[in-house]
């Protein structure tokens, strides 16, 4: 619904909501809103916000250009622990990346409307997170200028990746991930970049959205090819959600290293990554919508069905967590037993500890319809649910690995400077590309928000604040 539909912002101002908008909101206003930030000058705030998010990703990229030159011993991994920060980085950053996919094609098929004004950033979040995990599988090679070689194509050589290992199947999941989430984020974009070069005044800022825009002039044909391909793309992405952290999970689920070796990891890995997921897109729109005045567009109404998508989670999670444990002694099986035993009580008993009270214990607060709507609380219970998340993946790669089957090939592995700085260097690398983003591009979803306006009487009650 661009600014070449017909009809007047008088009219607009007096179609209703079907509940998860203010009744007063008109589809003039909506435009006008969201492009508002776009237009302003950066604001100090932002400025020192992106400086510092810069200045984290240069400092990752710094200590990358020192672990090229000296190699991955500056890192904390040894043998037997070959696999340290960087995977547990990467399925984080990759689980991260789950909620977009959710939030945008799952809840649109199921015609959940709570998903219009916050699908944007969702998606957006997830080509960045995608994006950032990444980095992670090229640095841990080592020889980061060969990672070529895990692309099967003809050559001199005849040097051919091996398919049966999952993670050259990594490699086909993640980039097949990353290609349909970001044409699904682009072909949602298409109408309101047609909408933002209709309104532009500069002519760079018009050439670059008629660019962009592909053409779009909201006739009912547009709109027609549009509502078809965002379908499909709907369809296509609702089982990459669930197959792409599954791929994932066999990294470890083939292997025959005790506490990997488990069915269990396919659905568990997949409600982990939206729970993570779900609680950094509430962790982004809580601070968005205090520092852009969203109120109106990302109401609290939103923010609980989030909340209680991460509750939901977290109770699929710690069932998870307690059948890890029934099974490993139900199977009688010696080592199994062993590598859960020595996780709770070993020498990273504090690690996981703290994943089970991040990530099982503190979203039970989302019980509570108090704290369900309370920003404050949302916002630090999203970011421990993140915090308990990252540990999860960090216990279950360092753990096991750390004691294997043979007393003599144990080890222990710890993060050096390096590993924290790679780690924090990802989040400023993260929110460096998602702080461009909802400076230089729309945030809210204008075209999907004005077919909630031009729909009355298909939601519930009107939106809080």
């Amino acid at each position: 619904m661009d600014e070449t539909t017909q009809i007047s912002p008088d009219a607009a101002e007096k179609i209703t909501s079907p509940g998860w908008l203010p009744e007063s909101m008109g589809m003039a206003r909506v435009t006008e809103d969201v492009q508002r930030p776009m237009d302003a000058r950066p604001g100090l705030f932002w400025a020192m916000l992106l400086f510092a998010a810069m200045s984290l990703a240069g400092m990752m990229f710094l200590t990358v250009g020192w672990q090229l030159h000296k190699g991955l011993g500056i890192l904390g991994i040894n043998h037997p622990v070959m696999w340290g920060s960087y995977i547990t980085n990467f399925v984080f950053w990759v689980g991260i990346g789950h909620a977009g996919t959710l939030i945008s094609a799952i809840l649109l098929l199921f015609r959940q409307r709570w998903r219009n004004q916050i699908n944007r950033t969702a998606e957006a979040m997830t080509i960045f997170a995608v994006m950032t995990a990444g980095l992670f599988p090229l640095l841990h090679v080592g020889r980061t200028w060969v990672a070529y070689w895990l692309i099967p194509y003809p050559n001199h050589r005849e040097l051919w990746v091996n398919f049966r290992s999952p993670l050259i199947w990594d490699v086909f999941a993640v980039s097949t991930y990353f290609a349909v989430s970001a044409m699904f984020w682009f072909q949602g974009l298409i109408p309101d970049f047609a909408t933002l070069r209709d309104r532009a005044v500069n002519k760079i800022k018009k050439f670059v959205f008629g660019v962009l825009a592909l053409g779009w002039s909201g006739s009912s044909r547009d709109w027609n090819n549009y509502e078809r391909a965002y379908w499909q793309f709907a369809w296509l992405a609702t089982p990459l959600v669930l197959s792409v952290h599954s791929v994932v999970s066999f990294d470890f689920a083939t292997a025959l290293l005790p506490g990997w070796h488990a069915t269990i990891f396919p659905p568990y890995f997949v409600a982990g990554a939206i729970f993570s997921g779900m609680a950094m897109v509430v962790t982004l729109l809580v601070l968005m919508r205090r520092a852009y005045h969203l109120e109106d567009y990302i109401s609290l109404r939103h923010l609980e069905m989030m909340n209680k998508v991460i509750l939901f989670t977290s109770l699929l999670v710690g069932y998870s967590y307690a059948m890890e444990f029934f099974t490993a002694w139900y199977s009688e099986e010696t080592y199994e037993r062993f590598v859960f035993m020595n996780r709770a009580t070993g020498p990273y008993w504090a690690t996981i500890w703290t994943m089970l009270i991040c990530n099982v214990f503190v979203p039970q607060l989302f019980w509570f319809r108090k704290i369900r709507r309370s920003l404050r609380a949302m916002l630090v219970i999203s970011i421990l649910v993140n915090v308990g998340m990252w540990l999860e993946r960090f216990n279950i790669i360092v753990t096991s690995l750390s004691r294997e089957f043979l007393p003599a090939n144990w080890g222990h592995y710890s993060l050096t400077v390096f590993d924290w700085a790679v780690l924090v260097g990802s989040f400023g690398f993260f929110f460096t590309f998602f702080l461009l983003f909802i400076k230089f591009f729309p945030a809210i979803s204008m075209s999907e928000t004005k077919m909630v306006l031009l729909k009355p009487g298909a939601g519930g009650k009107r939106a809080d604040r």
